[in-house]
């Protein structure tokens, strides 16, 4: 059994996709960022960085409990453990690698720019648009991918896809102007929202 410790962020959201869709047995244990909860003593124990998510895997590697912190390798650890959504053929790993390489330090580290800027106490405007464009930008370079190609790393569901969605969820949710006139993002990002398992990950 593997425990999940996450709140309603993007990092957060792509762990959980990943549990839900590779099958594997877990408890959603809940994380109140705004009480704190993620700077217990307890928490801390888990990730001295005091960051979602956390997973704890009582039947690791060797059968020994592991805790595992980092959403991308989170993501990763799912797709090995599971043996699924990574790609069988060798020549189909490095576009795979750069889809989800893109996700993670890319996609959504802009998210937590732009939320910190918009919901600070005096948000700056013009820093907020900076981050609102290389958002952009980076949406745009993925809905051409994706008007070229099914999915993030070419024609084969992959975690990438999972964990690109965690991203466009996590913004559609709260500005959703920025998901706007993507018209091959809207229809991958369709798809993926229909998945019983994308959709259990993304309630909270």
């Amino acid at each position: 059994m593997i425990d999940l410790y996450c709140a309603a962020t993007s990092n957060s959201v792509r762990a959980r996709i990943a549990l839900e869709e590779c099958g594997l047995a877990h408890k959603f244990h809940p994380v109140d960022l705004a009480k704190g909860e993620h700077k217990t003593p307890r928490f801390l124990a888990m990730n001295p960085n005091a960051q979602v998510p956390v997973i704890v895997d009582s039947d690791g590697p060797g059968g020994k409990p592991l805790t595992l912190s980092q959403s991308g390798a989170i993501l990763i650890y799912c797709g090995e453990k599971s043996g699924k959504f990574l790609p069988r053929d060798p020549a189909a790993r490095p576009a795979f690698w750069q889809a989800v390489m893109s996700t993670c330090s890319d996609v959504t580290p802009i998210i937590g720019s732009i939320f910190s800027i918009v919901r600070s106490k005096e948000p700056h405007g013009p820093s907020a648009e900076i981050f609102k464009d290389r958002w952009k930008q980076y949406m745009k370079v993925w809905d051409t991918t994706l008007g070229k190609q099914k999915y993030c790393a070419g024609g084969e569901l992959t975690l990438a896809d999972f964990s690109l969605y965690a991203g466009w969820w996590r913004i559609k949710g709260s500005l959703a102007e920025l998901c706007q006139g993507y018209p091959s993002l809207e229809r991958w990002a369709a798809e993926m929202a229909a998945r019983p398992a994308t959709q259990r990950a993304t309630t909270f």
